[in-house]
């Protein structure tokens, strides 16, 4: 284990204390989930996706409306439909991004591809030089045009205001796009709680790496290193584990033979359910000495659908009876003490980054802009499967988080971001452990961080 400090006493491999054991008590704060948000409406599947980018847009609309008549008070805020009174005059107009790509997910071609007999392909790229940007509102239909309109940084469902002007030729001449910006933070003052949060994700309990699983469970218990370790171990308050911790990749599943597929679909889930026994014995250790939110990810036994439910308790039998365990959904928001921390684990960050295609811009600038944009999700229901929500779209943002996180990520990156009103906010993309063995810890009161490998580098 490498723990990340500047003083060599403090190293875990110190020689025992010869005087009498020191007993340090977990600190705890007050939790609250507030995920319950993503769950409010009733399982009606029967409704259309075009309302969820409707509701979408009528809300944060109300946001734009107001932000940018203070910016461009001599511009006249309109609708697509009345493009045409204006006579190719500048103009305002806010509405939803769309990206034509003719090689994101199609459940028509999908369905065609299916009758063919056509093996499908998973891509991990949905751009094409053929993809066209638009704007679209409740009614209509613009293409976007203009040197500033960079098609690789469009991402479709998101809602922002358009500075421009009609062409002759029906385009949309764009000269600045502007987007709702951080959420103010509430005008209540309150003083940071004193504590940790420990962040980890990717666990994939079918790796069968038990030594750092081992190590990773006896330090967060504080039953190694020296006191001084220790100490600071037990001001951990909660542990918050990000998805895939049952396992982190879908079964490869190419079937030659009605014989050949049942076999395997046996062996995945036997695969599955001896990694959900490991999940549950791994945890119910920790849950004995400090709390623990558990978030499902893309591959555990849970929906696919975002918002992901929490893992049912009968998968961990034994933890989740502990009063110090709670399942989280996918997205999560929740409130240790006084901060808010909000976070993925990690399917809408990697689905911007298919629809973008871009590779100079990382995780960690992506999830900056969701913050941006105000939406944790906002590729869903296009590329990434979600709820047809049809009276409010629940993945806006609505309060402005102090950790805002996504799990899964390739590699460890941090920022501290401030908002325009100096509201700061973490954002922490957290590696997946079971490749780089490493977890996240995060300071409540300065916002701190402190990556701690276990036996890998950074």
């Amino acid at each position: 284990m490498v723990l990340k400090t500047d003083n060599p006493a403090e190293s875990l491999l110190s020689e025992p204390n010869k005087g009498l054991a020191q007993t340090f008590e977990r600190k705890r704060l007050e939790y609250k989930d507030s995920s319950a948000v993503f769950f409010q409406e009733s399982g009606d599947f029967s409704k259309q996706f075009a309302h969820v980018y409707s509701v979408r847009l009528a809300e944060l609309r109300t946001v734009l409306s107001e932000l940018v008549s203070v910016k461009w008070q001599k511009l006249k805020i309109t609708r697509l439909a009345d493009l045409e009174k204006l006579e190719h005059r500048r103009c305002i107009v806010i509405g939803t991004l769309f990206k034509h790509q003719q090689w994101k997910p199609s459940i028509l071609r999908e369905l065609s591809d299916e009758h063919q007999l056509t093996h499908q392909v998973s891509r991990e790229n949905y751009c094409s030089e053929d993809d066209q940007a638009f704007l679209e509102d409740e009614m209509l239909r613009v293409k976007l045009v203009g040197s500033c309109v960079d098609i690789k940084n469009i991402i479709t469902g998101v809602v922002c205001a358009v500075i421009g002007h009609e062409k002759e030729d029906g385009t949309f001449l764009v000269e600045n796009f502007y987007f709702p910006g951080h959420i103010p933070k509430s005008p209540a003052s309150y003083s940071a709680s004193q504590g940790k949060l420990l962040f980890i994700s990717g666990l994939d309990m079918t790796t069968g790496d038990n030594l750092q699983l081992n190590l990773l469970n006896e330090w967060i218990c504080g039953m190694i290193g020296d006191p001084n370790s220790q100490n600071k171990v037990s001001s951990i308050v909660r542990v918050i584990i990000a998805g895939n911790s049952v396992r982190s990749s879908a079964m490869a599943h190419h079937s030659k033979g009605h014989m050949e597929g049942r076999a395997q679909d046996i062996m995945f889930a036997k695969e599955v359910s001896d990694s959900t026994k490991r999940l549950d014995e791994f945890l119910k250790t920790i849950v004995e000495c400090c709390s623990v939110t558990l978030m499902p990810g893309q591959h555990d036994p849970t929906n696919v659908m975002i918002p992901q439910r929490v893992l049912h308790p009968c998968l961990l039998p034994i933890t989740s009876r502990h009063k110090n365990f709670r399942g989280g959904s996918n997205p999560w928001i929740g409130k240790v003490g006084s901060r808010v921390v909000m976070g993925s684990s990690g399917q809408p960050i990697k689905d911007i980054m298919k629809v973008s295609g871009v590779t100079s811009v990382t995780a960690l600038e992506w999830l900056e802009r969701t913050l941006e944009w105000r939406h944790l999700c906002p590729t869903a229901p296009d590329t990434l499967p979600s709820f047809p929500y049809c009276e409010k779209d629940s993945f806006i943002m609505n309060v402005s988080p102090d950790v805002y996180f996504m799990g899964n990520a390739n590699k460890f990156e941090t920022k501290l971001v401030t908002g325009i009103e100096n509201q700061k906010t973490r954002l922490v993309c957290i590696p997946r452990f079971y490749q780089t063995k490493t977890v996240i810890l995060v300071d409540m009161e300065s916002l701190d961080v402190q990556p701690i490998s276990f036996g890998a580098k950074l």
